[in-house]
Parts: structure tokens; sequence; C-alpha cells
């Protein structure tokens, strides 16, 4: 896990018959801006270099937090360091507890079909209605299986699986079935359950944990992880959790600025930014980023993850009784 304290950019150029190639890179570095400056011009310089000889590669990396562009590090303001577990300010405003090897995760409650399942059914639909309307050289035949997939992908299939859902108890039982069908197999491990706005979180307190590790992996597939989440941990070699409320849940309604808050800013934009967190911080001391519910398997309590645990709780007022958001 890499949360750099200096960012820098750099531009590299090509000309050769007529044509100019232009590469621009990031770098970082965890001691000063000079350093970040020669680790962006050194991978400017390969990234070119790479191109030149063939190779198909973005002439540009994107600026973002994180999970955007693989192989770039986390992107965002730290704002407190506890050994290698560091506090961050993400794009939209609220805090994030990023570990290395303290294993996390976040299981959102599924209350919809899947958007990508939408996009699936109203693809296949399409292929059909145009494989079709060729081989018969119908349009009609096109227009009505347009429709009818449409409708497939707006009202059928998002009904059955809300039927579905309301029969297996709701997607809170559905989440916790899963839980708990995982610590039947794992009694050897120990959790921590809590509840989120919007899903549950766990966290693994028996031992500590590599991001690449197959059972990592494992336990993502059977909880129904985030799969954002989890390709963010597979990126950037760690775990995550958001310690303080989102935003727009306590009332505050413009975005961090400038730009949602990619780190680093320009010295201007820093008074909005100082201003926008002072009233961001001064609604979230009556909120709590999750509630604490409950503690399952056997297995004993390893010493790191204690700790973070405990700084977690502190930073989510786990324990609190405040609503969360």
């Amino acid at each position: 896990m890499i949360v750099p304290r200096f960012w820098a950019e750099a531009r590299t150029q090509h000309r050769e018959k007529g044509k100019q190639v232009t590469v621009r890179r990031f770098g970082w570095s965890q001691s000063s801006l000079e350093e970040a400056q020669a680790n962006a011009e050194a991978r400017a310089a390969d990234a070119l270099r790479k191109l030149l000889a063939g190779a198909k590669l973005d002439r540009r990396e994107p600026k973002v937090a994180y999970n955007g562009a693989e192989g770039l590090p986390i992107r965002e303001e730290i704002v407190a360091e506890h050994g290698d577990t560091v506090i961050t300010r993400n794009s939209y405003g609220a805090l994030c507890l990023n570990t290395p090897d303290v294993l996390f995760a976040d299981v959102d409650f599924q209350e919809r079909l899947p958007e990508a399942m939408n996009r699936s059914i109203f693809f296949v639909s399409f292929l059909l209605a145009v494989g079709l309307g060729v081989a018969y050289l119908s349009l009609w035949m096109v227009i009505g299986i347009l429709i009818l997939g449409g409708l497939c992908s707006v009202v059928l299939f998002p009904l059955i699986f809300k039927l579905k859902s309301l029969f297996q108890g709701g997607p809170e039982r559905i989440a916790k079935t899963h839980l708990s069908s995982f610590t039947a197999a794992h009694p050897d491990w120990k959790l921590r359950l809590y509840r989120t706005p919007a899903g549950l979180r766990i966290m693994a307190m028996h031992r500590i944990f590599t991001a690449t590790e197959p059972e990592v992996a494992g336990f993502f597939k059977a909880l129904k992880s985030d799969p954002l989440y989890v390709t963010m941990c597979q990126r950037q070699q760690c775990f995550r959790a958001r310690v303080s409320p989102k935003p727009w849940r306590i009332g505050i309604g413009g975005h961090l600025p400038p730009r949602r808050g990619v780190w680093p800013v320009r010295e201007e934009a820093l008074p909005s930014r100082r201003a926008w967190i002072d009233a961001y911080q001064a609604k979230a001391a009556k909120f709590a980023a999750c509630r604490f519910e409950a503690e399952l398997g056997q297995g004993a309590t390893h010493e790191k993850a204690r700790a973070v645990q405990q700084l977690h709780d502190q930073l989510c007022r786990a324990d609190s009784g405040l609503p969360i958001a």
C-alpha cells in the first residue's frame, strides 16, 4: 500500500517524420516534490520508449483519487498516520481508513437488479432483434423484440428480482445469511459485524492478510462484497473503510472543492476547501459512519487487528448510538 504525500506530472515528446507523440505521466514520493517530479519524468520517459516500440499505452493518465488508473497509488490528502494505517480524505470529503493487512469487506444490500444485468438483457434483446430482422427482413419484428427486451429489463426482471428478495427475507437477511454460512464453514475465523447505512461491514480479527491471498478472494465472494471495493483492494494492495459520514447524508449539498477534491489542490483553492471541511466536520460530529452489531466466530484476536479495530471504532463512532450516515 502506497499513499504518497507528494505528486507531480511530467510531459515528454517525440517528433519524427512530421508526427509528434506526447506522453504525460504522474510521479509520487513520500519525501519531497523534487523526488515526485523525478519519478514522473522517469515514468514518462519509460512510457514513451514503450509506445515507440509498439506497445499500446494511454498517452495520459487520468487524475483520479484511486481505482481509475491501474498502477497509480491512492491519491488523497493524508490526514493522519497510525503506524502503517493511514487516514485520508477521499474525493467527496469523507475520511477513510487505509490498512495494508487488516481485512475489511463492505457488502451493499441489493435492492434492485444490478445495472450490468439490465444492460446485458437489453443487449441480448438488441442482437436477437437485429439477427431476426435481417433473417426475416421484418422491421416490425425488430421493433417488437426491442420493446419486449426493454420491458423485460425495466419491468419484468426487476420485479422477479424484488419478489425473490422478499421471499428470502429481504436484502439484509440475505446478506446476513451469506455471513452466517461463511462463519459456519470457517469456525477458526473471528469477525466483527457493523451496520452501515446501505449494508454491512465485516472486519476480520483473527489474523492479518494480503489483498491478493486466495482466502481474501474467497471471503469477498462468499459475502457478495461490493465488486468495486474488491477491485480497489486488489489494485491498491490494501483494505479500506470509510470512517466518517457521506456529506449528502448529513445535509452537505456541495462537493468538496475543487472538482471533487482530487489531491493535491492549487494553493488558491485551499481556503474554500478548508471552509467546506470545517462545515462538514461540524455536522459530521452528530453522526456515526457505522454501528457495531456483533462479534462472530471462535478464533483468537490478532494484536494488529485489534489496534486497527479500536482506531476504526473510535473514528466511526461505532458504539456511540448516533444515527449512521
